[in-house]
């Protein structure tokens, strides 16, 4: 992978040696497969710190490479946008919202499969984020087995 870490940013690599006792039930059953992300980068746009902390250790724990982004604008400036399989964007963030950085990436000729993820429950966003190409919208707190098919459903499609 091209993308490239600063020295003060926390690399978040696939597992498939996960312990035994994994507290959740998909992490058991896919730490007996292969990979599923066929090698390719998750990218998370998050400003909560917790999410951009816990979602990429559990996300490792299926087998994914995450990285995380605090910003639209951080992960925008990161050289890691041509590496990125599949886009995790929270809805609401200060600067540049999720659905302004999907556009802007659209706008650049970067079509990455999306999935928005969000604490409000706004189906009028909702509707026009997946008439507009989002591969899936969902609620905060993350189902594990909803954001697992969402995300195996973007790596597909990619």
């Amino acid at each position: 992978m091209a993308c490239r870490l600063h020295s003060d940013e926390k690399q978040y690599q696939s597992t498939m040696d996960a312990p035994q006792t994994l507290s959740h039930s998909l992490a058991m059953e896919s730490s007996k497969s292969r990979s599923v992300d066929g090698g390719q980068l998750l990218s998370l746009v998050d400003d909560d710190v917790s999410v951009r902390e816990s979602l990429p250790d559990l996300l490792g724990e299926f087998g994914f490479t995450t990285r995380a982004f605090s910003s639209a604008q951080e992960f925008l400036s990161s050289d890691c946008i041509d590496d990125t399989g599949c886009l995790i964007l929270d809805v609401a963030m200060p600067g540049m919202s999720g659905p302004e950085l999907y556009q802007e990436l659209k706008h650049r000729g970067q079509e990455i499969p999306t999935i928005f993820i969000t604490g409000q429950r706004d189906e009028t966003i909702r509707t026009r984020l997946l008439k507009q190409g989002a591969v899936e919208f969902l609620l905060k707190p993350l189902n594990d087995e909803a954001l697992v098919a969402a995300i195996r459903t973007a790596i597909q499609a990619n």
